[in-house]
């Protein structure tokens, strides 16, 4: 049935010769899917909730790749078959391309956070991993900061038994962070919303690409802090995105705010140490509030 509709939507017909099992991710299963003349990046997972979850990230490519700003593999199609969910891709072979290839997308990221946006949030609900990320649109980024990003990761951190503590500074966070943004002028933007260094890659030919978006519209920092998340990027794609696009001064303040979220969300899927960094997290930031 997959192949079936590979071919529909392609206007070729399609018969799978090769399938190549491929790693890297945590929550899907991936394939290379080839017929000897075309190739297929193919994701399935069976989670109840993974055709909605193929279905945002469609969306999300589809857009990202409307603004001509920055490369991501095209999507397909997408559905269920044989009792799982799919998502069709482009197949972009990957390799090369190191520091210069990152330069560029530093550029490529600032062209993309430059195009102006209606409102924060997005016009649909999303993921961030498997978490459930809600995107109601509104006008006030703060708001939404706090309700539909960290107070949301916050509650069900709660739930998930990781209260006390970490409950009771991170409410006093809520109360407080705002400060972080006076005399910044907030604009939105379309972001990844997931840009670390195993969301992005090179195509043999030097192009940077990025994949495994989270989007929706919101403070482009927030993209730039997750950048610097895990290991960081090479100095030239923050000097290339700076020069395209300069910083304000209170950006390392709120890259740890921003920051925050994803450890927390990291901590609600897997547990573990990111309890202990998502509290040092939030005393650091309430230190800087004073």
């Amino acid at each position: 049935m997959l192949e079936q509709r590979i071919g529909v939507v392609t206007g070729r017909r399609f018969v799978a010769r090769q399938r190549q099992p491929l790693g890297g991710g945590c929550i899907n299963q991936a394939w290379r899917v080839g017929d000897g003349e075309r190739d297929f990046f193919v994701k399935t997972n069976s989670l109840a909730v993974a055709k909605t979850m193929f279905e945002a990230e469609a969306a999300a490519l589809a857009e990202l790749a409307a603004t001509g700003a920055v490369r991501v593999p095209l999507p397909v199609e997408h559905g269920t078959a044989a009792g799982l969910a799919f998502l069709v891709l482009e197949y972009l072979p990957l390799g090369g391309g190191g520091t210069r290839a990152l330069e560029i997308l530093g550029r490529r990221l600032a062209a993309l956070h430059r195009i102006p946006q209606p409102f924060f949030g997005w016009h649909r609900d999303n993921t961030i991993g498997s978490t459930p990320q809600p995107n109601e649109r509104g006008d006030d980024w703060i708001a939404f900061w706090r309700e539909r990003r960290l107070g949301f990761q916050l509650d069900l951190a709660v739930r998930n038994g990781h209260g006390g503590e970490l409950r009771r500074r991170g409410e006093q966070l809520l109360v407080r962070f705002a400060e972080l943004f006076a005399g910044y002028r907030l604009v939105p933007a379309l972001l990844h919303g997931d840009l670390w260094g195993g969301n992005v890659g090179c195509t043999v030919e030097g192009e940077p690409v990025i994949f495994d978006p989270a989007c929706y519209y919101g403070d482009r920092e927030a993209d730039l802090a997750m950048t610097e998340l895990f290991g960081g990027f090479p100095e030239r794609f923050y000097a290339a995105y700076r020069e395209a696009l300069p910083l304000d001064v209170g950006y390392p303040q709120r890259r740890t705010l921003y920051n925050l979220y994803h450890v927390l969300n990291h901590l609600n899927l897997f547990g573990g140490g990111y309890r202990t960094q998502a509290e040092h997290m939030i005393d650091r930031l309430l230190a800087e509030l004073g």
